[in-house]
């Protein structure tokens, strides 16, 4: 495994593997260009079936978010990804914590 996805894991003691994702992290890390080795990593590391939506409540909670950080502007995708860890009651894995570190109610691993 040569690359682990930015922004990954939303590691939780409630699903089997222990991790899971969200789609918009599914976007972000499939956005770019990927060699199928690691299409594959990413399949075995987080199931593109087991993945968690992003509905009504995390769009909603997301938005609430926003509007109460002091500079939510230009993380939009952080902060809906962080909304659906909130919203699912897991802890975010990143590799960018300082992006989450002023995101109330948000546990990161």
């Amino acid at each position: 495994m040569k690359n682990v996805p930015n922004r990954a894991c939303s590691a939780s003691s409630k699903t089997a593997t222990g991790c899971i994702s969200a789609h918009l992290v599914l976007f972000e890390w499939r956005r770019g260009p990927r060699i199928p080795e690691e299409i594959e990593d990413q399949e075995s590391l987080f199931p593109t079936d087991q993945i968690i939506p992003f509905g009504p409540a995390e769009a909603l909670l997301a938005a609430d978010l926003y509007r109460k950080l002091k500079r939510a502007r230009g993380r939009e995708h952080d902060i809906a990804i962080a909304a659906c860890a909130i919203a699912h009651d897991a802890r975010l894995w990143t590799l960018n914590p300082t992006d989450f570190k002023d995101i109330p109610k948000l546990t990161l691993v």
